[in-house]
């Protein structure tokens, strides 16, 4: 059976927005359970060189979402969403994510292959084809920024576990 385009970028995609998505809720009830103001966490960081909860979870719309409006344009550049954020707002960001990626026609994804597109950051250009800057560099950095956003919902209390980073798993029927 051959694999799509569109299986191995969208549906992953989706696949870890779920996840994310899944998380944030579980950290809202912790807070709200907790008496915590979940928007105390927005700027909260793993380690001071790193950039705070509200950039990681800016960057995996960045990296699935956004990732496919960059390759239909063919070029992607650094952004997302900037502060101030709250966590409402973070989570209006991944739901808008999922409903842009659930709206996307497989073929048009499907397309894409072999396009040329581009990494641009100032005067740095990094050539890629859509498939290459999809499997190496926007989902590697989702899975990153989405890994970092867990961890900042671990280290503030919030009980998850692995499954509430998986996702929906694509089990055979």
């Amino acid at each position: 059976m051959a694999i799509s385009l569109y299986d191995v970028s969208v549906t992953s995609f989706l696949q870890s927005l779920n996840g994310v998505a899944g998380f944030l809720d579980r950290g809202l009830s912790h807070f709200t359970d907790n008496n915590v103001d979940p928007n105390s966490i927005v700027d909260v960081r793993l380690f001071p060189d790193m950039l705070p909860f509200w950039f990681q979870i800016s960057s995996v719309v960045h990296h699935s979402s956004e990732a496919i409006d960059g390759v239909r344009a063919g070029t992607f550049s650094p952004g997302g969403a900037s502060p101030p954020l709250s966590y409402a707002d973070l989570q209006k960001l991944v739901a808008d994510a999922q409903a842009s990626l659930k709206a996307l026609d497989p073929a048009e994804v499907n397309g894409f292959e072999g396009q040329d597109m581009a990494f641009v950051m100032g005067s740095m250009r990094m050539p890629f084809t859509a498939e290459g800057f999809l499997m190496s560099f926007s989902l590697p950095n989702l899975h990153f920024h989405a890994t970092t956003a867990y961890d900042i919902l671990r280290m503030q209390g919030v009980p998850l576990g692995k499954r509430d980073y998986l996702g929906g798993l694509r089990l055979k029927a």
